[in-house]
């Protein structure tokens, strides 16, 4: 009986040793080990993986059954009616320049008329310079500074814009022009040195009807248009 004791101690010693060999030659689990290669497992686990990102994606909204084209287009499609000249010449500028939206572009030009009406009035060259093309700009200091030279000035208020509509667009080389048809109302006299008022009337609120020609070269990081042509709306 001791001896069986013995013997039995003895190989359950033997094998505690041999566990212990065969562990630290094999390694143990941590949890990270490579799982075998399953494709129907790693199929199901990419598509969670797909759906999952998905989930970390903001998607912009599309319109049902639509195209990317026709998403770009929307806005333009909205402004002129489709299959217009007009709707044409301005995708084609939406082609160039793919920020170019109708609207946004009316919006700043609104805001530009105003500066620019203002400008001249006061005479203010530096704020002209940068809203004008280069043409434009020297035609209308040459017009201030006649004025000047009779020491003429011009008392002017900006009352508000009534209308503005894009009437026609083209791309000339890597240049978008878009003209625009504005009704705007002001009140504006012309003064001599004496105080008189010689042209205008500075009690009464004006209509004014203008045709402004805008451009940008759609290659420039320069983000501005620049106004390149005027002429009054009779």
């Amino acid at each position: 009986m001791e001896f069986f004791d013995f013997g039995t101690i003895f190989f359950l010693v033997a094998a505690i040793v041999i566990f212990f060999q065969l562990r630290n030659v094999l390694g143990r689990r941590t949890g990270n080990e490579r799982q075998p290669f399953d494709p129907y497992t790693s199929a199901r686990t990419s598509e969670k993986s797909d759906s999952t990102a998905s989930e970390n994606v903001v998607s912009l909204p599309r319109r049902k059954g639509g195209s990317e084209a026709d998403d770009a287009y929307a806005a333009i499609d909205a402004f002129a009616k489709p299959g217009t000249d007009l709707n044409k010449s301005l995708r084609a500028i939406r082609d160039a320049d793919p920020s170019f939206e109708p609207k946004t572009f009316v919006d700043g030009a609104k805001m530009a008329y105003e500066m620019i009406v203002m400008a001249y009035a006061d005479g203010d060259r530096r704020t002209l310079k940068n809203l004008l093309s280069r043409e434009v700009f020297d035609g209308f200091v040459a017009a201030i500074a006649d004025r000047e030279s009779r020491s003429e000035k011009i008392q002017s208020s900006f009352v508000g814009i009534d209308k503005a509509d894009i009437v026609n667009a083209e791309m000339k080389g890597s240049e978008a022009h878009v003209t625009l048809r504005i009704v705007s109302e002001l009140i504006s006299a012309t003064r001599n040195s004496a105080g008189e008022v010689i042209d205008g009337d500075p009690e009464t609120v004006a209509e004014v009807k203008d045709v402004w020609t805008f451009a940008r070269d759609t290659r420039s990081r320069d983000p501005n248009w620049k106004l390149v042509a005027t002429e009054a709306d009779d």
